[in-house]
């Protein structure tokens, strides 16, 4: 599906009143499922030989169906899968979730069997390759294999383009319950956008969560996003394959900074999905948005019983977006009132075992506590054992309960060891709203996520981003050298150095140069990517004894030579990049110069950028705080001259500068390469 095209309904798939089953044991599997989940709808197997299944009636062929089906779930053989969807699309199925493999995964004739499979229709397919879909609202089940899923009133759906890891989700036992799962398979129809578009709208969804290994078209997603950020529906997203090598331009410094997993970053960012980096953290992340729901910020206040566990959140807590702030001298006096005179306080906050066991003065501590200025409050608490005396626990978790109560301060619950965290403890905490959490890290990541939810810089709700050019080869790529490179970015008015090129098998008089030029100069040698790091650049030419030195120097290799003068007062170096990319017109930041992939400082946003995305960017990167006051202005504006020159010339797939110099007054494009498809 193009990003012009509109999404399609896909209400009678998802949640079917009639549902056709069609082929063997996996059909009748899913019947069952459908059955022990309360699927009140109608049920009707199609097979040709079987006489019932699972006290049903069976038909022998769609043409007998009593009616035409809102959903079918098709188990067969691939060329069988083929006929069967064509004549579904011909009796107006609302749509199919195709179990079989061997289309455009299994090579070149599978994929031509795709193609077949989608032709001359538009009814939505769910896979092929797929496990399919339940939907635990209304208990259909089109879905092969066992499954943990139970039946829910709401909850948060699960979108996952891996059917074996959708599968073991549902297993969970963190109290994480689905209102829909859906398995995408080969995406050769439905598509991770579309059927994000169809949650994002859907009352009984109060999350949705992304486990993805590839977007096919980022402009649907983000329109998805958007979607879902109008109707107040939080998103999470797991992505595999955040450090695999994808194919790249080789002859740039942004090649080798920009992963696959910077591109992807910058996608989710710019639409407020916050990502995770485990299955454990994805689950955690999506409870919290189930009880706790989207925070208001990321300032936490943590309560342990012991220093040892607020020592460990306190290091934890530099690998997640959250911060501690102390409390202040008011707050804190009202906080040792509660204790003892012998507790230091500090966030996190060891409260000693003084109280420990008194449920009233534990209500009063930690009510006190999480009256300041917290977004969520976080309590360690790590449950004795099966056959030990535990009623000295308790007072702590009803206290914590009472203490949230009485706030309104959003609370969570995490243990040291997730075995420490017994499922009766979960439903107990759960059932009055606290979240839970089965490690300081997961508790730490998921509060994290939920932090970042829609809040973006400026909060300046994104529009859609620009999208770019199909992929493109690398055989048709080639790379402009840098006085031509230089000579486009003038034409949209960045400022370059003045520069002539001489060519040393006919040398230009000395005095002719500096003529037009004026000293201090640089000469290169132009044609190698990386001049600096192979001896091919000489800066602080003085005079004309010192240019004729270096010409002679730089022109015993043969081949051009780019002689300019040298930009004076530079108070910075960076290194700008504006880049094509499959998800879209990327901009990459960072500190520039020779040292520029040993620093590995960057930062990459999706284009169109507002001033806040790029400040933003600018301070986090780690020489950011040394950047000139006016940075964030000239920034902009080249910003938007690379932009331009980009648009008016779609041949081209990178500009590169490195270094920009910043001066107090103009940014200066010392070094450039430009990259385009032939």
């Amino acid at each position: 599906m193009g990003p012009l095209q509109q999404f399609r309904d896909l209400g009678r798939l998802f949640r079917p009143d009639t549902i056709a089953m069609i082929g063997g044991e996996p059909a009748a599997q899913a019947v069952r499922r459908s059955d022990r989940l309360g699927f009140e709808g109608e049920i009707w197997p199609v097979h040709p030989t079987r006489s019932s299944l699972e006290g049903r009636e069976v038909f022998r062929s769609l043409d007998e169906l009593p009616s035409v089906p809102d959903a079918a779930f098709v188990a067969v053989n691939r060329w069988a899968t083929i006929e069967i969807v064509h004549r579904l699309a011909e009796l107006g199925c609302g749509g199919a979730v195709l179990y079989a493999s061997g289309f455009a995964e299994a090579g070149t004739e599978g994929g031509e069997l795709q193609k077949h499979l989608l032709a001359g229709h538009d009814m939505p397919l769910l896979g092929p390759n797929c496990y399919g879909t339940i939907n635990t609202v209304t208990g259909a089940a089109l879905w092969p294999d066992v499954h943990g899923c139970r039946r829910v009133e709401q909850g948060p759906a699960l979108i996952s383009q891996s059917g074996n890891i959708a599968l073991n989700l549902t297993m969970n036992r963190r109290g994480v319950r689905f209102s829909q799962v859906i398995s995408l398979g080969n995406q050769a129809s439905v598509t991770v956008e579309e059927a994000l578009f169809y949650l994002a709208h859907r009352p009984e969804v109060t999350a949705v969560g992304l486990y993805l290994e590839s977007i096919s078209d980022p402009i649907g997603f983000g329109r998805a996003a958007l979607a879902g950020h109008e109707t107040e529906t939080p998103m999470v997203v797991l992505k595999t394959g955040r450090t695999a090598r994808a194919e790249r331009i080789t002859r740039s410094h942004t090649a080798a900074l920009s992963t696959p997993a910077a591109a992807y970053n910058a996608l989710f960012e710019r639409y407020g999905i916050p990502q995770v980096d485990s299955l454990p953290e994805f689950l955690t992340t999506l409870g919290l948005l189930d009880t706790v729901g989207p925070l208001k910020g990321n300032r936490l206040v943590s309560l342990s019983c012991s220093g040892g566990e607020a020592a460990l959140v306190a290091d934890r807590a530099i690998h997640h977006p959250v911060i501690f702030e102390p409390f202040s001298a008011d707050h804190a006096a009202r906080v040792r009132a509660c204790l003892s005179d012998l507790v230091t306080i500090n966030n996190p906050l060891d409260y000693h075992t003084f109280i420990w066991g008194d449920v009233e003065a534990l209500e009063r501590c930690f009510t006190t506590v999480l009256s300041g200025p917290f977004d969520a409050a976080l309590l360690v608490l790590d449950w004795p054992s099966s056959g030990n005396d535990d009623s000295r626990w308790w007072p702590t978790l009803i206290a914590f309960a009472s203490a949230v109560s009485n706030t309104g301060t959003p609370g969570v619950i995490a243990a040291g060891l997730s075995e420490n965290l017994p499922e009766r403890i979960r439903r107990y905490a759960t059932e009055p709203g606290l979240g839970v959490a089965y490690s300081i890290d997961e508790a730490l990541a998921g509060l994290g996520a939920v932090s970042t939810i829609d809040r973006w810089p400026g909060d300046e709700a994104p529009t859609i981003h620009m999208s770019s050019v199909p992929l493109f080869s690398t055989a048709s790529l080639s790379t402009l050298d840098e006085p031509n490179a230089k000579q486009m970015l003038s034409t949209v008015g960045i400022a370059v150095p003045e520069g002539v090129v001489v060519n040393p098998s006919d040398p230009t008089p000395v005095d002719d140069l500096t003529s037009k030029l004026a000293f201090p100069l640089v000469t290169k040698r132009i044609g190698p990517a990386h001049k600096s790091e192979t001896g091919g650049v000489i800066t602080g030419i003085g005079n004309q004894t010192e240019l004729r030195a270096a010409l002679g120097q730089l022109g015993e290799t043969g081949g051009p030579i780019l002689v300019e003068e040298q930009v004076a007062g530079g108070e910075a170096e960076l290194l700008v990049s504006i880049r094509r990319e499959r998800l879209g017109m990327m901009l990459t930041l960072g500190a520039g110069g020779r040292l520029v992939e040993l620093l590995d400082d960057t930062q990459t946003v999706l284009l169109p950028a507002t001033d806040p995305v790029l400040r933003r960017a600018t301070e986090r990167l780690r020489i950011g705080s040394r950047l000139p006051e006016n940075t964030l202005e000239m920034l902009t504006d080249l910003t938007h001259r690379l932009t331009d020159l980009m648009n008016k010339h779609p041949e081209l797939i990178e500009l590169e500068i490195n270094p920009l110099i910043l001066t107090p007054d103009k940014a200066w494009a010392v070094d450039a390469l430009a990259t385009r498809d032939e």
